[in-house]
Formats: C-alpha cells, structure tokens, sequence
C-alpha cells in the first residue's frame, strides 16, 4: 500500500469512534480472510491478546469494556517484554563473565617426591 493511500486511510480512523473503529476492523478483517492470506500475530502475548479481543467481541461486551482490557492487556504485555529483555540481558552478562574468566587446563599434580614412602 502507497504512503498517500495510509496517510489517508489513518486520516479517517482517527477521525472515528472506538465503535466505529471496531466495525471498521470487522471489514477489514473480512476482507482479509476472502482476499489475502491469513495473517497470524506473531508473539505468544500477540496471540493470547487477538483471541481476547475476538472473544470479547463475540460476547457483544461494550466498547468501553473492550477498550479497557486492551489497554490492560497491552500494560501487561510491555512489562513480560521488560521482564524478558532485563532477564537477557543477565544471561547475556554471565555468559560474558563466563568467557572471561581463565580456565585450568589441567589440575596441578603434586610432584612423586613428595610422597610418603613406606
């Protein structure tokens, strides 16, 4: 899709309602389930996110309801991905300190004339 195209598209929809955004969604997903190949969010909190949402929809809760638990949701998701990148990065930082550190390549043997000799 040309940049004049999604200027004017993102135009309108800021434009609109949350409702009215929810059922411009509904035909846009229409359309792309007879047109285009399925698109599949891509993270598991994407996927856990979507279904939500559509399941929230289905249940015809209110916009103000949907809204909410998707702004949640949306929290929450933002701190897993900080939890993950902060866990990472601690992995990333002992493997670094594991490299780095000077390994035995043998272990000292104590020399045969130090032993006890009966």
């Amino acid at each position: 899709m040309n940049d004049l195209l999604k200027q004017r598209i993102i135009r309108l929809l800021d434009a609109a309602s949350d409702e009215r955004g929810y059922q411009i969604l509904d035909f846009v997903e229409f359309l792309d389930s007879k047109y285009a190949e399925r698109s599949q969010p891509d993270g598991l909190l994407s996927k856990i996110t979507a279904t939500v949402e559509n399941t929230m929809r289905a249940g015809k809760l209110p916009i103000q309801a949907i809204t909410g638990t998707m702004g949640l949701m949306d929290s929450a998701a933002k701190v897993m991905k900080g939890l993950a990148a902060a866990g990472q990065a601690v992995v990333d930082e002992a493997v670094k300190a594991a490299e780095s550190r000077p390994r035995l390549d043998s272990v000292e043997q104590a020399p045969e004339n130090d032993k006890l000799s009966s």
